[in-house]
């Protein structure tokens, strides 16, 4: 079983992206919406509801951005940032992003 996880920190403050929302969407035919959260008080999702929604295949976070900076008053560039990945096995999966209002990068965590 594979399981999932994320962390959004604003590299510009120093701080972590508290109530950010985030679309987990799995490629088939097409992109499918498997699961939606919002980050919590440390910029993180640990849970999606199901450990089902985590199959091998290809699957991507789409990271509502442009909301959040917009909530704080904040301009920024990107309106969203959207990361692709390729789940082989089970294990653990960790895609966090680092966050700022004119870029981000993004990497497999651990």
């Amino acid at each position: 079983m594979a399981t999932l996880s994320t962390h959004v920190l604003d590299s510009g403050t120093g701080r972590p992206a508290e109530g950010m929302s985030v679309v987990l969407e799995g490629l088939t035919s097409g992109w499918t919406t498997r699961a939606t959260a919002r980050t919590d008080s440390d910029g993180r999702i640990r849970d999606w509801g199901s450990d089902e929604i985590l199959t091998p295949g290809i699957f991507r976070l789409t990271f509502g951005t442009g909301e959040w900076f917009g909530q704080q008053g904040r301009d920024c560039f990107y309106p969203e940032v959207t990361v692709a990945f390729r789940i082989t096995e089970d294990g653990h999966f960790h895609v966090p992003i680092l966050l700022s209002a004119y870029a981000y990068s993004t990497y497999r965590g651990s």
